[in-house]
């Protein structure tokens, strides 16, 4: 197991950030980890990478108890925080050469490293650049760079994606992309959209708990997602409301629908057996995959006025 998280909690004083979250993520996969802001990822991904202690429960990295000895986990772990701590009045090669001594790395191979690194994260024209001088998706990718000089096994990045303009956003992907083949990956964003394009499961917080924990397609496949049917002749809407446990009817083109279901009703049964029933040739009948927003809507909405006591 590449994570293991279970029973964490932490505590701000009196504020609950984290309620007991257990999850675990294997070698090789690529993680989402979505939430609202304040759900809890940016406190869990630090207790993680070992900045941040626990209140209590247990984080571990390959195997590796974070509170125990949370230097090891540090020469396993590569972390992007949400905010890129950078020197900017260093160098590019200057300021990774310097990272990868900080992680003990002597300076033959730190400059190995730094090299390789430039290589990957398509830093060679601004390499000798100063850190400041740079765009923000330049930025973020000597970040990137920072967090992988040392060949970590496990890869954690908040927000890596943040404040970058659509073309940045799609070089930073395949960067991630890239380096997901042979690293473990959790890492958290707003943009939902990156999700889809690298992610096979996702992970959502809210309120300091896990509220989902699955492969992208199966929440897909979830409730709320409604039914999508087909005939062969002409059927009216109004014929289909009126069957058990429709709720809504909407036209999807020529003798096609889209039709909800009320709440924990199944209707497949009651749409063939009107089909044999009318004599009408039932081309298509399938669940249509609920997007991502509105799986994360539904998981992630506080009500505007909480209920009486």
């Amino acid at each position: 197991m590449a994570i293991e998280v279970k029973d964490l909690t932490k505590y701000y004083g009196v504020q609950h950030a984290l309620d007991g979250i257990s999850f675990s993520i294997n070698k090789g996969e690529i993680v989402g980890f979505l939430g609202p802001n304040g759900a809890g990822k940016s406190t869990t991904m630090k207790i993680l990478t070992g900045y941040l202690a626990p209140t209590s429960g247990v984080a571990a990295v390959e195997g590796i108890n974070v509170s125990e000895d949370p230097q090891r986990v540090k020469r396993q772990t590569g972390y992007l925080p949400e905010h890129n701590p950078l020197y900017h009045d260093m160098y590019v090669h200057e300021y990774l050469e310097f990272a990868a001594g900080i992680c003990g790395l002597a300076s033959g191979m730190a400059r190995k490293r730094a090299d390789e690194m430039v290589g990957l994260c398509g830093l060679s024209l601004e390499q000798n650049k100063k850190i400041g001088a740079l765009s923000k998706g330049y930025r973020q990718r000597v970040g990137l760079a920072q967090a992988l000089i040392h060949n970590p096994k496990v890869l954690i990045l908040d927000e890596p994606t943040s404040g970058l303009d659509p073309n940045q956003l799609v070089e930073i992907r395949k960067l991630i992309k890239d380096i997901s083949r042979e690293k473990t990956v959790l890492f958290s964003t707003h943009i939902l959209q990156e999700v889809e394009a690298l992610c096979d499961r996702v992970i959502v917080i809210n309120r300091g708990a896990i509220v989902a924990d699955d492969l992208l397609h199966k929440l897909r496949l979830g409730k709320g997602g409604a039914l999508l049917v087909e005939f062969g002749q002409p059927v009216s809407a109004e014929e289909l409301q009126t069957l058990p446990g429709v709720e809504r009817v909407e036209s999807a083109g020529v003798n096609r629908y889209r039709i909800h279901a009320a709440p924990g009703q199944d209707i497949r049964g009651e749409l063939t057996k009107f089909a044999a029933r009318e004599n009408k040739a039932l081309l298509e009948l399938r669940q249509e995959e609920n997007s991502l927003e509105a799986i994360f809507s539904r998981l992630t909405q506080v009500p505007l006025t909480e209920p009486a006591s």
